[in-house]
C-alpha cells in the first residue's frame, strides 16, 4: 500500500520550523547600533496562531538567537523555542524536544531551507518540507517542496495543507 502525501499530512500533530529562510526570507538587516533584525510575514503568523488554537504543537529550532525573534515567536504563542545552539547541533535540539514530550517522529512536519537542516530533514520518519527557494541539497531530501518561498507564506502553506487534510482549516467559514 502506498502512502500519499495527503495521508502523511493527516498524521501530523507537530510543526517544527527553522527561522532564517523559513519564517523569514533569510535577509538580515544590520543597523548601526549593531542590532540585526528580521522581517516576518503576517500570513505565516496567522497560520501559526490557527494551528496553535486548533491544538497542534508548534516549535522552532534555530541556530540564531536574537531577542526580536524570540519576542515575535512569543507573540505568536510558540512556547517551544530552541535557539542559539551551533548549526551542526540542531538535530540534537530537535531530538531532545521529541524525547522530552514523547512525540512520535511520524507525527512531525519539519520545515528547513539550508544545509544546517539537512541532518533533520533527511530523517525518514518525519514529514520533511522546505520552501521553494531552499538549497538544492535540501530540496533533494524533502517529501514536500512548498511552491512558496521562505518568509513569504511557505509556513502558511504547510500549515494549511495539514489542517485542510485533517478538516481543521477555516472551519468557521
Amino acid at each position: 500500500m502506498t502512502t500519499t502525501l495527503t495521508d502523511r499530512f493527516k498524521q501530523i500533530t507537530t510543526f517544527i520550523f527553522d527561522v532564517d529562510g523559513v519564517l523569514t526570507d533569510g535577509t538580515v538587516n544590520a543597523l548601526a547600533s549593531g542590532e540585526m533584525y528580521r522581517t516576518f510575514y503576517i500570513r505565516d503568523g496567522y497560520g501559526i496562531e490557527q494551528a496553535i488554537k486548533a491544538g497542534y504543537r508548534v516549535a522552532v529550532v534555530s541556530a540564531g538567537n536574537q531577542d526580536g525573534v524570540r519576542k515575535r515567536l512569543a507573540f505568536l504563542g510558540i512556547k517551544d523555542v530552541f535557539m542559539g545552539g551551533p548549526t551542526d547541533q540542531k538535530v540534537n535540539a530537535y531530538l531532545g524536544y521529541l524525547n522530552r514530550d514523547s512525540i512520535p517522529e511520524n507525527q512531525v512536519l519539519y520545515m528547513g531551507d539550508d544545509l544546517p537542516d539537512h541532518a533533520i530533514l533527511s530523517r525518514q520518519a518525519l514529514l520533511s518540507t522546505c520552501p521553494a527557494d531552499a538549497a538544492d541539497e535540501i530540496q533533494a531530501v524533502c517529501d514536500y517542496i512548498s511552491p512558496v518561498v521562505g518568509g513569504r507564506g511557505a509556513v502558511r502553506d504547510v500549515i494549511e495543507q495539514v489542517m485542510k487534510a485533517q478538516g481543521n482549516w477555516a472551519t468557521w467559514l
